[in-house]
């Protein structure tokens, strides 16, 4: 504590990101990385951008990102004017917490969801319940809209979710918005291309009749580019409006030359998009059933990570000893999930490692 902070940083509680350790072979599968690289063409982009001439990194990037929001458009088929670009999900995210889920009554979301969501409120003074889900994980929509549409601001939460994995069907999305039409209803798609091997189940095409609803996606996870940090919502103009002022209020400029570039390479690379994400998607589905035969209970998972636990092992001391053996997974302390495993799917040999070491200590 310090008398120099201000009252709102004395009651922050931040957000803890998963670790990133400095270990020799290490197995990482905790922070839901992409284990395979980005698009050829990302780095031939970068290099084209930059033509042997630094001179061009002192110089401000597009404020508006029109490059990056254009190749948006183009894979999502829906006008440029309907996309926001940020640096990261996160900055979009908090962008919209403050422009469109700031209201007189509560915001919703899962008890059990992405974390950051109660920190931001924290950060922007909004008030909010969690909705618990069902035994099974899941969220039920009637339990938002049990709850009145004069007395909810606003909804958030992830599909899949996370750490869940659990998939909300559109139709319970769009259920949603049309029983709260006057609260923005803001569906974070973080691993959603890891929904489905032939249809990606996107709430995107609900955004065309739902003025309410806004899309928000990362390319950190099924573009393998974490590293570049870049982030993108759709939405009507109206929500669309919203962020840009916030964000033109916070940085003008909040991707570099690079990301710009760099991103909208990997948006336009589809073959490469369809056959990495297929990849992850039928190793997950081994994985998850490995971890089944070795009696563990699986969520039904469309992300690209599992949440797993195991009746007679406490999952802190599973955790302890696959670190032992150079394998870090994502253990989480919260009520009701305090005995799950998040294990992010890395490649085959990573994934049999994982098996392998789990057999060993099961034994």
């Amino acid at each position: 504590m310090s008398r120099f902070w201000s009252p709102v940083v004395h009651d922050l509680t931040p957000y803890v990101p998963g670790e990133q350790p400095k270990l020799a072979n290490l197995v990482k599968l905790n922070t839901n990385e992409n284990p395979y690289p980005p698009s050829p063409h990302v780095l031939e982009a970068i290099r084209a951008e930059l033509g042997g001439d630094a001179d061009r990194l002192k110089l401000y990037p597009d404020p508006s990102g029109s490059q990056l929001k254009a190749a948006v458009a183009r894979h999502f088929g829906v006008p440029a004017d309907w996309v926001f670009v940020g640096n990261s999900s996160d900055e979009v995210l908090a962008h919209t917490f403050q422009a469109l889920l700031r209201h007189d009554a509560p915001l919703l979301f899962p008890d059990i969801t992405y974390s950051f969501y109660p920190v931001y409120c924290g950060l922007y003074g909004i008030d909010f319940e969690a909705v618990p889900l069902d035994a099974d994980f899941a969220i039920r929509v009637d339990d938002y809209l049990a709850r009145g549409a004069g007395k909810v601001g606003a909804v958030i939460f992830p599909n899949p979710n996370a750490p869940t994995g659990r998939l909300l069907p559109l139709a319970e999305i769009a259920r949603l918005a049309a029983g709260l039409p006057d609260a923005p209803i803001v569906i974070d798609e973080a691993y959603v291309d890891f929904g489905g091997l032939d249809a990606i189940p996107t709430a995107v095409e609900l955004v065309r009749t739902h003025p309410n609803i806004l899309v928000t996606q990362t390319l950190s996870k099924s573009r393998s580019l974490a590293g570049l940090r870049v982030g993108f919502a759709i939405g009507q103009p109206e929500l669309i409006e919203a962020l840009t002022r916030v964000k033109d209020s916070f940085n003008s400029y909040p991707l570099d030359r690079l990301a710009l570039v760099g991103a909208s390479a990997a948006l336009d690379d589809e073959a490469w998009f369809h056959q990495t994400r297929r990849q992850v998607i039928a190793s997950r589905d081994a994985l998850s059933a490995s971890l089944a035969r070795l009696g563990f209970e699986v969520l039904p998972s469309a992300a690209n990570f599992v949440f797993a636990r195991h009746p007679g092992r406490d999952a802190a001391t599973l955790a302890a000893a696959l670190r032992e053996r150079s394998i870090i997974v994502r253990h989480f302390k919260s009520a009701r999930i305090d005995q799950f495993l998040r294990i992010t799917v890395g490649t085959d040999a990573q994934c049999a490692l994982l098996v392998q070491a789990l057999e060993a200590i099961l034994a």
